[in-house]
């Protein structure tokens, strides 16, 4: 009896280590099935540098159940194409870029011509500023400064007319800018035109830099307007020896009056135009500028 008893034993333990064999190579194959495949060789740039980035392809070629598979990125040009583990295929060379060729450069514009030399001052007027006309006979100039505004113009030109007489207009520079029709107006009437200076200052307390500016200045607003004349008054008769040689130098003849009619004072002034031709005939004298 013992001997069965000893045999059934012997059964039960290779039954119970035969269950426990099995269940250890369960545990060890489960074990073994969740253990990650090793990674494949790094398609591109960003699977190295991002090492948390999901795998693209397991070794086996197929995708992992634990991994998804995702499109890997095109490769770059300037890298290696990987196909397969192992297995590479080299970029294609980079194309040759073709010499930059610079747009030719625009001519350079023309200089400027230097502005014309005034004409040589005559010697025998240099240093005067005229008053009387030498040799003119029994007449005299009838000379206007505009430098305020234009509403006397229309009259003073038509009066002319009707007489038959062409006086000498002394424009400021920024008259004549505002007025260009009255310019015209004078110029179409046979009349002369002379400088007055840009903006009427006293010349004597000017450098001689500043009569030249004051000059320039006018000469071009009244050539836009025109043309101006190598005739020049001086801005409320201010002048001295050397304001009258500066003024020379830039070619221009001073003109002053011998009569003044006080006409600039205006009828505010309490001025008529029987005034005016009073103080004119009181004072005529052959050649003399009024």
């Amino acid at each position: 009896m013992w001997a069965i008893f000893r045999g059934e034993r012997r059964r039960w333990l290779a039954a119970v280590a035969a269950v426990l064999l099995l269940a250890a190579a369960v545990v060890l194959a489960a074990v073994i099935s969740s253990v990650p495949p090793a990674a494949g060789p790094a398609s591109s740039p960003s699977a190295t540098d991002n090492p948390t980035a999901p795998a693209t392809a397991s070794p086996t070629g197929s995708p992992s159940a634990s991994t998804p598979a995702t499109a890997a990125p095109a490769p770059s040009p300037s890298k290696a194409l990987v196909t397969s583990p192992g297995a590479t295929v080299p970029a294609p060379p980079a194309s040759a870029t073709p010499p930059v060729v610079p747009a030719p450069k625009p001519p350079a514009p023309a200089p400027k011509p230097p502005a014309p030399a005034p004409p040589p001052f005559p010697a025998a007027l240099a240093g005067l500023d005229i008053e009387v006309i030498p040799g003119a006979g029994a007449v005299v100039a009838l000379t206007f400064d505009a430098g305020a505004n234009s509403a006397g113009l229309p009259s003073i030109l038509k009066t002319l007319a009707a007489k038959g007489v062409r006086g000498t207009f002394f424009l400021t520079g920024n008259w004549a800018a505002a007025n260009p029709a009255g310019v015209a107006a004078i110029v179409a009437g046979g009349h002369r035109l002379g400088n007055h200076s840009m903006t009427h200052p006293g010349f004597t307390g000017l450098s001689d830099a500043a009569i030249g500016q004051q000059l320039s200045a006018a000469q071009q607003a009244i050539r836009a307007a025109e043309g101006p004349r190598p005739l020049f008054r001086f801005p409320l008769g201010d002048r001295d020896a050397r304001t009258i040689a500066t003024v020379n130098a830039y070619g221009y003849l001073p003109v002053r009056w011998t009569v003044d009619t006080l006409g600039w004072k205006g009828s505010s002034g309490g001025i008529t135009a029987q005034i005016v031709a009073d103080r004119v005939l009181a004072r005529l004298q052959p050649g003399r500028s009024c």
